[in-house]
């Protein structure tokens, strides 16, 4: 911490004009600086304070001491033997110190009302991991290394983006300093730009996580290697080189992927349940505001006019008495009590003298005594609640049922009932969120609901779904319904524990059973979750 001192001491204007001037040097590839030089860089700086190079000097050894600047012995200034002894000096940025005066900088030319999510950034996102497998497929290292080096600063920026921007809404939300009509005349571009946010994390992410697995599939660890071989930084051995982009590169996966544990969100996710979340704080702040608007009173217009009201009051006796009336002060209410024991504190003591007693609030507002009443009557539906309940259930049930039977055959070769139409009708609005161009032709996407997910491909010519509703007409589409890993998988710990049960070999200690065609744990990253109801 003693390296941020210059930017509290009593000098502080001109230690910072000072560092500036060594970091506008080390533009210009100048790295060592006498106190002259800095004198001379100064006089070319706009608004730069007139110092000469005797005051200049103690700022610069001040500097030195706090670590900020390094020295050393300039002899080839000496022109005389005198300057010799002199002892020329030059400095130049200690590595600590210069990290040190950018934070500062950092922080003295931040725009903190600069404040937005990048969207532009997920389709470049896409492009260059596709790119980025194409590069490794060829085994091209040069060119794997910049994309890599891309992406890892990109996603840098997004995250860093994303929380300056909810750190500046929660202010936003939180303060009382902004006006009404300040905050109206921006609300609707705040909900729009977050709302497009949030569905453009929506359309991508799935599409992002399978052009993550690509490029895997075209080897991870041949990918790091790559990077490392064609890293520059030459301080760092080559082990070192692959683990810091092993790092990376398990950054980016756990963005989009996740790190493999059941049931953790991935980092967009996160993001976009924020991004919702923020919305939600906002339509809140909207309503509060709308209302107090429509109201025309608020507690700080009924102050104004209260004071207003006293600083009118034609006499110290009119503004009492209108301060009796607004705060409800009127004159002290006596009560006549007796102690409970009344031989410790006998009734003819004086107030004075004798301990004061409880009383009720009843008693002291209103001068009657507090009386029981009766409680209230608990209003509870049982019967209500579980018949809700069924119907819920025999409504899950029999989607799910409906989802097995639509996944059973090929939905081309048949004509589909009610439920399994309605079934269908869910699948294709939850993939079609993802059936958006955004770079070239969209190939196919995937829908997920009720334990079976729908696959959208390209098919030459136009393909017909016969319903109970008419023809489902796709142009140059096919549809394939199928279960999800995790109801086939469920169907199997259930089957199995059903064999073992009927051969007479019991359940093993802390076997799960599970029923055909529940609800889908968690759609995959691929597939896009459908309107959330019935996921477990």
């Amino acid at each position: 911490m003693r390296l941020f001192s210059f930017a509290t001491a009593e000098k502080r204007g001109d230690y910072l004009w000072v560092l500036r001037a060594f970091d506008m040097a080390r533009g210009a590839y100048v790295v060592l600086l006498h106190a002259s030089d800095v004198v001379e860089t100064l006089n070319r700086c706009p608004g730069g304070p007139r110092l000469t190079p005797t005051e200049v000097g103690p700022l610069l050894e001040q500097l030195h001491q706090w670590g900020v600047l390094e020295r050393s012995y300039d002899g080839t200034r000496a022109a005389t033997l005198a300057e010799y002894r002199n002892r020329h000096f030059v400095y130049q940025f200690s590595q600590a110190g210069f990290q040190a005066y950018r934070a500062v900088s950092e922080v003295l030319e931040a725009r903190l009302d600069e404040a937005s999510l990048s969207r532009l950034v997920l389709p470049e996102l896409l492009a260059d991991l596709h790119t980025l497998a194409e590069a490794n497929r060829s085994g091209d290292a040069p060119r794997v290394y910049r994309v890599l080096n891309r992406l890892d600063r990109a996603l840098s920026d997004l995250a860093d983006r994303a929380a300056h921007f909810y750190l500046t809404l929660g202010d936003l939300v939180r303060t009382t300093e902004a006006t009404p009509e300040a905050f109206l005349a921006h609300k609707d571009a705040l909900l729009a730009h977050m709302r497009e946010f949030s569905m453009d994390l929506a359309r991508f992410a799935p599409r992002l996580a399978a052009a993550i697995r690509e490029v895997e599939e075209t080897g991870a660890e041949e990918l790091i290697e790559r990077a490392a071989r064609c890293d520059e930084r030459v301080l760092l051995n080559t082990a070192e080189r692959e683990a810091d982009w092993r790092a990376r590169w398990q950054g980016l996966r756990a963005w989009f992927i996740g790190d493999g544990t059941e049931g953790g969100l991935t980092e967009c996710e996160r993001l976009r349940e924020a991004t919702m979340s923020a919305i939600a704080a906002v339509l809140s702040l909207l309503r509060r505001v709308t209302e107090t608007r429509k109201g025309g009173v608020s507690r700080e217009s009924a102050l104004r006019h209260l004071a207003g009201w006293f600083t009118a009051a034609p006499s110290a006796d009119a503004a009492h008495a209108l301060f009796d009336a607004v705060f409800g002060l009127g004159r002290p209410r006596h009560l006549a009590m007796h102690h409970p024991d009344a031989d410790v504190i006998p009734a003819i003591r004086s107030w004075w003298d004798a301990p004061p007693l409880e009383i009720a609030r009843t008693l002291a507002e209103t001068g009657r005594p507090p009386t029981p009443g009766a409680p209230a009557r608990l209003q509870r539906n049982d019967a209500g609640i579980r018949r809700l309940r069924e119907a819920q259930l025999d409504a899950q049930r029999a989607r799910s049922q409906a989802a097995r039977s639509l996944a059973a055959a090929d939905v081309h070769d048949r004509e589909l009932d009610e439920r399994e139409t309605e079934v269908l009708l869910r699948l294709i609005d939850a993939a079609s969120t993802a059936w958006v161009p955004v770079s070239g032709r969209v190939s196919g996407t995937t829908g997920s609901d009720s334990g079976v997910t729908l696959t959208v491909s390209e098919h030459e010519g136009s393909t017909v779904v016969r319903t109970s509703r008419g023809l489902l007409h796709l142009n140059n589409r096919k549809l394939q319904v199928r279960e999800t890993a995790s109801t086939r998988k469920s169907k199997a710990v259930a089957a199995h524990t059903a064999n073992r049960t009927s051969t007479g070999g019991g359940s093993a200690p802390g076997a799960h059973t599970a029923t055909g065609g529940g609800s889908a744990s968690s759609a995959d990253s691929q597939d896009m979750d459908g309107s959330g109801e019935g996921m477990g």
